[in-house]
């Protein structure tokens, strides 16, 4: 790992440091990052994973992976396996082996039992409905169950008939019992087990009893020793739970949670509920597609994990809620990609040029740089021929004001090439333009030309030794700002038609015939792209997505 995980210095990193000077805080820090196996992550989850894999680096302690695997009917081996990948592409390394909530439902078990004795505990019969209407409200305090005050011994044998299968789903509920009349809702005998006949992908079908999150997710802390436990803001209301559950068992430490806020980001949803949603009704090409603001699409999308992290390092940790615009996001990559990215290029859309004094048995190679600003990166050779291909946006026939490209018998450079100079346009029967014919200036390799100056540089490649390849234009899922805060449509209502542009037969330097996949390419003048493995063996040649346009041009 780099240092840039610890570069950030936050609230939570401050008050680490408070307790260890004041001597509260003598063990080891060990912090935790607990998905759930429901889904992909998306960036949200990238800020939850810096940050508590940050903490621990940054106090020489160490991070655990475990997933809170409590509601099998929603989760999968797929998810895990997906989550482990985001980790670890991310540069981060989990404390010993893998985690599972599962791993404790015996211990779980034994807490409730625990309470159930202490009289801290009952099983209630109230139907989910019945429920609701005694939890009362914000205004109005709940009422008692009038299951609340069954004896010990037979809550304990209720409790065990649930985990031995003998009632249905909903039947019956394990609560706590604190307080109907608190202010908070959370501690108003909230469910701690509920009846659940589904197959886990841990534990198979040895329980039909699952508890809940609230309860489980402090007794997991608690048995791995983590000393913080960082949650979002949305988790603030259930610290009280959380601390209750902690002071009525026998646990060998108590953990201390801390709440920060979590990521919104406008033009896109950070809810996997709703990016599954995207996904079951085949409006994205799975949670991978590299327009989902997943780690998965981003990933194949052609992000880096040093720029999501560097993204993660801007944005900060603090209490406030906020939305943070997009364009730091696509920031993050830019920098990172602008000292790093190997350059090429790429004709989008291709305009044949032929050089009439040029022999056409003849060809040159010409060396460039991989990288103007980075000598160390090499060079790289590509052919001129005759036979050329422009992209059709640098030709027009009616010059406008200020046109910086080629037009009839206007010259150009063609970058690490000649100057040329278009003598005549051809049309097909229909007026469409196929051809550009032009002379080049044999005395302009690497120097200027005598007595005109070219109009500007565009780039190009070799008719004869280029490669066909199809390109992904990738743009914003949404083009709604808040995409999901629409209270009178729906959020797809608000998805962007032009998020996706697929170009066939572009035309790239032959090098690229065969790309590298570890970076994505600055196409010269035209983004930063990245080779689709998937799609390239699928199609037989070269797929490029786009990563991120050159500038930011959303707000044009």
């Amino acid at each position: 790992m780099s240092a840039e995980s610890k570069k950030a210095h936050n609230f939570i990193q401050s008050l680490i440091e408070d307790a260890i000077a004041k001597g509260e805080q003598t063990a080891p820090v060990v912090t935790r990052f607990p998905p759930e196996p429901n889904g992909y992550l998306h960036v949200g989850h990238a800020k939850s994973i810096c940050l508590n894999f940050g903490i621990a680096e940054t106090f020489s302690g160490e991070c655990n992976l475990r997933f809170d695997d409590t509601n099998p009917e929603k989760e999968s081996q797929e998810y895990i396996d997906a989550i482990k990948k985001d980790v670890e592409w991310l540069g981060y390394t989990w404390a010993g082996d893998v985690r599972y909530a599962s791993d404790y439902f015996d211990v779980i078990y034994y807490f409730a039992e625990e309470l159930i004795e202490k009289g801290k505990a009952y099983v209630c019969a109230l139907s989910a409905d019945q429920m609701a209407e005694y939890r009362g409200n914000l205004k109005e305090p709940g009422k008692d169950s009038p299951y609340r005050d069954r004896p010990v011994e037979e809550n304990l044998k209720l409790f065990r008939d649930m985990r031995d299968g003998k009632y249905q789903n909903g039947e019956m509920v394990l609560r706590a019992r604190i307080d109907m009349a608190s202010p908070n809702m959370n501690l108003r005998d909230p469910i701690l087990y509920r009846i659940r006949y589904a197959e886990h992908h841990q534990t198979g079908n040895k329980w039909c009893i699952y508890p809940m999150y609230d309860f489980t997710h402090p007794i997991s802390d608690a048995m791995e020793g983590v000393t913080h436990s960082l949650c979002t803001l949305e988790f603030e209301d259930h610290r009280p739970l959380y601390d209750w559950v902690l002071d009525n068992i026998t646990v060998p430490c108590h953990p201390r949670q801390i709440e920060f806020a979590r990521l919104n980001l406008n033009y896109t949803i950070t809810s996997k509920r709703k990016l599954k949603r995207l996904v079951d009704e085949r409006l994205v090409d799975g949670w991978d597609d590299p327009r989902m603001p997943t780690i998965s699409g981003m990933r194949r999308r052609g992000y880096t994990p040093e720029s999501v992290r560097a993204f993660c390092d801007m944005i900060g940790v603090n209490k406030a809620g906020g939305t943070v615009d997009m364009g730091m996001l696509e920031f993050a990559i830019r920098e990172d990609l602008n000292t790093r990215a190997p350059r090429a290029m790429c004709v989008m859309n291709p305009l044949k040029v032929t050089l009439t004094n040029y022999p056409a048995d003849k060809t040159e190679t010409l060396v460039l740089p991989v990288h103007p600003q980075n000598p160390d990166m090499g060079q790289r050779e590509v052919t001129w021929s005759q036979t050329l291909y422009i992209d059709r946006e640098d030709f027009i026939e009616e010059v406008p004001r200020k046109w910086k490209r080629l037009a009839p018998d206007q010259a150009v450079r063609l970058r690490g090439g000649y100057v040329m100079t278009c003598k005549e346009v051809v049309r097909d029967a229909s007026g469409e333009i196929v051809e550009l014919r032009c002379e080049y200036d044999p005395a302009t390799l690497g120097v200027n030309p005598e007595g005109y100056k070219p109009k500007g540089v565009i780039h190009w490649v070799s008719a004869t030794d280029s490669v066909s390849c199809d390109i992904n234009l990738y743009d914003r899922l949404f083009n709604h700002e808040s995409p999901d805060s629409d209270k009178d449509g729906d959020l797809i209502d608000h998805i962007n038609p032009q998020s996706l542009a697929v170009l066939k037969d572009a035309r790239v330097e032959r090098s690229l015939a065969k790309p590298q996949t570890d970076l994505p390419y600055q196409f010269e003048r035209e983004g930063y792209f990245f080779c689709d493995q998937e799609l390239t063996a699928a199609a037989g040649k070269p797929v490029f997505n786009r990563t991120v346009t050159l500038r930011d041009s959303w707000g044009k």
